[in-house]
């Protein structure tokens, strides 16, 4: 958020600076370009106010020397000597097909009246005058051409012009030379505005860094926190809210606990008594001893549905994972023995040949039961004398893969995600008694240690449960096993070796 703001006060600031440059340039374009032509309309008036002037061919005294002017040529030559033109202007007075006459006000650039372009592009205009845009040694010229005509004392007519050119590139230049400037400044002015925005913006978002930071810690251990309030802002507003929210959400927890503890006490307690009283209860036929056999069957299979349920309702708790660091090598071989008293298969230890030491923080009471779980699951897909494995890889540094798998008919393809849901069953033997909650009690596990499961067809042919969780990273120097214990089986009777004992470190 902070660099999204620094960024769009960036982008902001840059826009307005380079449109204010836009439109200086601009206006101050069109300005100039005025100013050219009032300077032009300026000379020319002066010009034509002396030459209308009474006498022969003008009598308006020459400036210089006080005597009138006898034709064109003197007035022409009168006229651009007594004028200082501006710094970008150059007068010409042109008779005789040709340029008689200058003045600059430097005198270092009046040699473009000499040039052929210069001459090529003033002699059409004599006539009849005009102005033309012109380039003569590199440079930009506006002449405007101004004709001017009188008879002689012998009758003749004698005709001329005045030439005012008017250098294009010199106001250019100042004005590029100031947008530079302008450009400049804008920059350093850009860098400080963006500068004070971000720390600015770090500043007012401050607040929502300690929001976020008291929420993850909340989150973590209990309910009971608060976030602190200070100010009296939008963000204090906001944080006021959460907290009214937590309150909430406390209330709810609370409520949902007490619920479940009391609703898992009401509905044991029954089942408990009813139990016992089935147990005592004295049967002299074969039918009343039936009946209390099944009864008894049934209050096993409602007290187990209200310890899954329980368990499940549970699972959304933040107290219901005890985490601590537990080995995943160290793990197995313990999930292993327990697992061999579920039922006579082949049970196999699957580990990588370089059999990589990894960490899980983890509850390992809840790891070992949705192991066991699974297990038992295959246990009830199996034989006798089928193959039912547990094993673990390391895929990636951060990630371990955990599975089950047997040798039985597999998993249908359609039924692979229902059957993780509650109460969610695919192909059900016909002495199977369950709900359909035990693998939604292993999701569960799985989802609370943030992990993922799934099942796909083993090779050879049945179905493998894996679990992927997340992992600390692995540390150096772990000593490995032997590459060929890839696969331990179920072997008793070889001597010396104990299955249930974990692995050797080396």
């Amino acid at each position: 958020m902070r660099l999204r703001i620094t960024t769009t006060v960036a982008v902001l600031v840059a826009l307005a600076l380079a449109g204010a440059g836009t439109s200086f340039y601009l206006i101050e374009e069109r300005r100039i370009e005025v100013a050219r032509i009032a300077n032009i309309d300026q000379e020319l008036a002066e010009f034509r106010q002396l030459a209308r002037s009474p006498g022969p061919y003008s009598t308006a005294p020459d400036p210089e020397t006080g005597e009138a002017f006898t034709g064109v040529a003197d007035l022409l030559f009168g006229y651009v000597q007594s004028n200082v033109p501006t710094e970008d202007e150059l007068l010409v007075g042109w008779w005789d097909d040709g340029v008689e006459v200058r003045q600059d006000l430097d005198g270092d650039r009046d040699e473009v009246a000499a040039a052929d372009e210069f001459a090529d592009a003033v002699r059409p205009l004599v006539e009849g005058g005009g102005y033309v845009e012109v380039t003569v040694d590199g440079l930009d010229l506006f002449l405007t051409v101004q004709p001017a005509s009188a008879a002689a004392p012998d009758g003749s007519i004698q005709s001329g012009a005045l030439v005012v050119v008017s250098y294009v590139d010199v106001a250019d230049r100042q004005l590029v030379e100031t947008i530079r400037t302008y450009a400049v400044v804008a920059a350093v002015a850009l860098l400080l505005v963006v500068g004070v925005a971000a720390v600015q913006s770090g500043r007012l978002l401050r607040p929502l860094r300690v929001l976020r930071r008291s929420a993850e810690e909340i989150s973590e251990t209990d309910l009971t926190r608060r976030v602190p309030e200070t100010g009296n802002d939008d963000i204090t507003a906001l944080t006021r809210t959460v907290n009214g929210m937590l309150d909430r959400i406390e209330n709810a927890f609370v409520g949902q606990r007490q619920f479940l503890d009391d609703a898992g006490h009401e509905l044991r307690t029954p089942l408990t008594i009813l139990g016992g009283h089935l147990e005592l209860l004295e049967v002299d036929g074969p039918e009343a001893a039936e009946t209390r056999d099944l009864l008894l069957d049934e209050v096993d299979r409602m007290s187990r549905l209200v310890e899954d349920l329980l368990l499940l309702a549970k699972s959304d708790r933040p107290d219901f994972l005890s985490l601590r660091p537990v080995e995943v090598a160290d793990l197995l071989p313990g999930v292993l023995a327990k697992a061999r008293a579920l039922g006579e298969r082949r049970w196999t230890l699957e580990v990588p040949p370089e059999r990589p030491r990894r960490l899980l923080t983890a509850d390992e009471q809840r790891l070992t039961q949705a192991l066991l779980q699974l297990c038992g699951n295959a246990v009830k897909h199996t034989r006798e004398g089928d193959v039912v494995a547990i094993g673990y890889d390391a895929p990636a540094p951060g990630r371990v893969r955990l599975w089950v798998r047997d040798t039985g008919p597999g998993v249908p393809e359609a039924d692979r995600e229902r059957i993780f849901e509650r109460f969610g069953r695919s192909e059900v033997a016909p002495d199977d008694d369950g709900f359909g909650l035990g693998l939604s009690i292993v999701s569960a596990i799985v989802a609370a240690h943030d992990g993922t499961i799934h099942v796909e067809q083993a090779d050879p042919p049945g179905a493998r449960f894996v679990i992927g969780l997340p992992a600390l990273p692995p540390t150096t120097g772990t000593p490995s096993a032997p590459a060929d214990h890839h696969v331990q089986p179920d072997q008793p009777d070889q001597p010396g070796e104990d299955p249930t004992r974990p692995w050797p470190a080396s």
